[in-house]
């Protein structure tokens, strides 16, 4: 008995190799971390665990005309880690093989039964399985207690019934502790295997992580020999590489680490498979010094992987990570090539929309600074006509006022200006509306110092202009436009309104939609939203006949 459970142990080697190769197979990674297996995924599971259980049969030692073996492992561990579907259909596929192979024995029908029954006891335990914290010790113990079963189906099924009897009281102990330590520790070596995967895995994401936010600043400003360079000795610092180079489409911006003397930032791509990742938009892995093509004899860069940085679906550049041995790139290289080019690539994209967006900001300007009104000009003029006789004073000061005014939308403004800027603009444009209007127009500014806050260029005078516009200048007997500052936990609230001809809810809603025809109210909501969020737009509050009041929030510095 103990040299029979010597030998069951001693198959233990075999079990090891079984669990190693599940546990470091690609597709058996794949397969297990999915959600849901497919009909193709199960197939390959179940063919995998019932050939070791096959295998299992045959390497058994024969005992008074039966077989004292290893056929539970691959059945009960198939259902642990499969489930139902594989559990049962490997015991089937074992169970079958045993009663169907020529190789005697009295227990070929009870065998047959056992396995089976091994398979659907694994399928029912396959939830409690994993949950379980000590996967290991659960496995051993219940693969255990499926032999108990075994040798009690014997008893049942096997005739004569006193030799079964003499066949459980010899292979019954072996046969119940071997299996059931080769079953733990099938499951144990693959859990260790598949957790040290992870764990290097989670090491190498966290690495890219580390690399993405160190580079992130350089990224955002596009892709260039500064923000390269800066990048690559990221890389190198973080990376256990022999060098790392950042090309764009058609020169090398930076090479760091080994060969630098030769790698010289500011040539043309040398090397075909290079042009060729650019070309095609996927990564190449060059496994020799021969497929790395460089033009000198001596350099040390004997392998690399090659991936695509890309700006949206455009290539930009590539990324090349070198080892000084061929054959070296290994899978973990190529997913964190991959993982950097990803991260990198969506940093790009960040910098591209991000210009975009100041290009955006920049055209908007440009069409307010655009839009000078020739009404307002001519009236104006008019209007300082009226006073060179009778007010030459005032005429000199209207003139001044109106070059200031025109000169403050025609010079090359900043992206912010301080309020007390902007206003400053509005109390000339003012100034000039009130000349005009003679007492009809009353103009109530902040009595206080503006808070030192910065908004973006022309952002309040076109709501001025159209309360003067459209809701003063209608009206007979004027009317009173006032500015008032409100300075609240969230920002700077400025609030302009106006007791003129306002407007019915339908129509102020859909002044700021696109569906309205005032350009410049539509313009500085966007610039706001564009400036500072998409809570930070303009917001209108409107009465036919009493007036419209137009208010935004400028967030505090």
């Amino acid at each position: 008995m103990f040299n029979l459970l010597i030998s069951l142990i001693s198959q233990g080697g075999m079990i090891a190799f079984f669990s190693f190769v599940f546990s470091k197979v690609k597709i058996f990674g794949k397969i297990f971390s999915k959600s849901r297996m497919s009909f193709t995924d199960r197939l390959i599971i179940i063919l995998f665990f019932a050939g070791i259980a096959i295998i299992g049969t045959y390497t058994g030692i024969p005992v008074r005309g039966a077989l004292a073996n290893t056929r539970v492992v691959g059945v009960f561990v198939g259902g642990l880690l499969g489930g139902p579907v594989v559990g049962i259909s490997a015991g089937i596929i074992a169970g079958m093989h045993r009663w169907l192979i020529d190789l005697g024995g009295f227990t070929a029908i009870s065998c047959m039964i056992s396995t089976i029954a091994e398979g659907l006891i694994a399928s029912l335990l396959w939830k409690s399985f994993q949950k379980s914290r000590n996967k290991w010790l659960f496995a051993s113990l219940f693969g255990a207690g499926a032999e108990v079963l075994q040798m009690i189906i014997i008893l049942l099924t096997a005739r004569p019934f006193n030799e079964a009897v003499e066949l459980v009281r010899l292979i019954g102990v072996p046969m119940i502790i071997g299996n059931g330590i080769a079953i733990g520790m099938f499951i144990a070596i693959a859990d260790s295997l598949f957790r040290e995967r992870e764990q290097i895995a989670a090491r190498h994401s966290q690495k890219v992580l580390k690399i993405a936010e160190k580079t992130l600043p350089f990224f955002r400003q596009g892709l260039n020999e500064e923000t390269a360079r800066e990048a690559a000795y990221i890389i190198l610092k973080q990376l256990n590489l022999a060098a790392v180079s950042i090309t764009g489409t058609d020169a090398c911006l930076v090479h760091e680490g080994m060969g630098k003397d030769h790698h010289k930032p500011g040539r043309s791509l040398r090397t075909s498979l290079t042009k060729r990742v650019i070309t095609e938009g996927r990564y190449h892995i060059a496994r020799i010094k021969e497929e790395i093509d460089c033009s000198d004899p001596d350099c040390p860069l004997k392998s690399a992987v090659i991936v695509p940085l890309k700006s949206g679906d455009e290539v930009k550049g590539a990324l090349k990570l070198y080892r000084s041995r061929e054959y070296a790139i290994t899978r973990v290289d190529v997913e964190v090539a991959v993982g950097l080019a990803s991260l990198f690539s969506l940093q790009l994209e960040i910098s591209r929309l991000e210009e975009q967006s100041r290009l955006l900001n920049r055209a908007e300007l440009k069409a307010l600074q655009s839009q000078i009104n020739p009404h307002f000009l001519f009236n104006a003029i008019n209007t300082v006509t009226s006073f060179v006789r009778t007010k030459p004073e005032k005429a000199r000061e209207l003139l001044l006022d109106l070059s200031d005014y025109y000169r403050y939308r025609l010079h090359e403004p900043d992206a912010f200006i301080p309020l007390s800027r902007e206003l400053e603009h509005i109390r000339t444009y003012l100034e000039i509306e009130q000349a005009r209007f003679d007492d009809r127009l009353e103009v109530i500014f902040p009595a206080e110092t503006p808070p030192a806050v910065s908004v973006p260029p022309l952002i309040l005078q076109p709501l001025v202009e159209n309360a003067v516009k459209h809701g003063i200048s209608g009206k007979v007997e004027g009317g009173r436009i006032s500015i008032e500052l409100e300075e609240k936990k969230e920002g700077v609230v400025i609030r302009i309104e106006d007791n003129g001809a306002g407007m019915d809810k339908e129509k102020a809603a859909g002044l700021l939609d696109g569906k309205g025809s005032s350009v410049g109210l539509i313009n500085v909501h966007r610039r706001l939203i564009n400036a500072y969020g998409p809570s930070y737009g303009l917001n209108i509050n409107s009465r036919k006949g009493k007036g419209t009041t137009l208010w935004m929030t400028i967030p505090s510095e």
